[in-house]
């Protein structure tokens, strides 16, 4: 029998999940909480072996959280449900402790194959999560020397404007870059773009002031 404490900021989250769950024969939830404070008191009084508990807590971060249970409790199994598939939250949850991470938007079907795999000592990630977490990256140096030059430009905080000024492209030319750049590191948003060339844009150097071309 699966003994489970349900740790969500949300009420309703709490109840849609119990609803689904009080059909399972396996699972019994034995709590909930809806912050840090009721998490620790209902880990004393109700003994779970399986905690669901949301990443995104409004007083305390559930890494942060589930770090407390943990020391409370060593050997409990910990499942991590949220709505992010970053890679760096399941990262981050996996070294904290977390034996699994399941998206919130995820079939109920998918839930309890969590829980159950959890449960029973193994580890599981969201399908679409282990596409992140396991792909083969692009190295950078795939990337053409004129998407190096966007890349380093990029990392300075310049607009395609700005770029196309620079680097004597047409705005288009400078966007259609962007787009392949993109693509070619497998980043989903222009704001991953960005935040990819700020953290590695400068290693490419400068652009090449001058040179024309596309």
């Amino acid at each position: 029998m699966i003994r489970l404490l349900l740790i969500d900021d949300h009420p309703l989250v709490r109840d849609g999940l119990k609803a689904r769950l009080a059909s399972e024969p396996d699972i019994t939830v034995v709590g909930e909480a809806g912050d840090a404070q009721e998490a620790i008191a209902a880990l004393a009084a109700c003994s779970p072996t399986l905690v669901l508990m949301d990443i995104g807590m409004k007083d305390v971060n559930g890494i942060e959280l589930m770090g407390m249970l943990l020391i409370r409790q060593p050997k409990l199994a910990v499942l991590m449900l949220s709505m992010y598939d970053s890679v760096e939250y399941v990262q981050r949850s996996m070294q904290a402790g977390a034996r699994g991470y399941v998206l919130k938007d995820a079939p109920s079907a998918e839930i309890l194959s969590a829980l159950r795999t959890v449960a029973g000592g193994g580890t599981y990630l969201s399908a679409s999560v282990s596409r992140k977490m396991f792909r083969t990256p692009v190295s950078r140096n795939q990337l053409s020397t004129r998407e190096q030059d966007i890349l380093a430009c990029l990392s300075r905080g310049q607009s395609s404007k700005q770029i196309a000024r620079v680097l004597d492209l047409s705005v288009r030319t400078v966007e259609t870059h962007r787009q392949n750049i993109r693509r070619k590191l497998d980043l989903e948003t222009q704001a991953d773009l960005i935040k990819y060339a700020v953290e590695h844009g400068s290693r490419h150097g400068g652009p090449s002031f001058g040179e024309s071309g596309g």
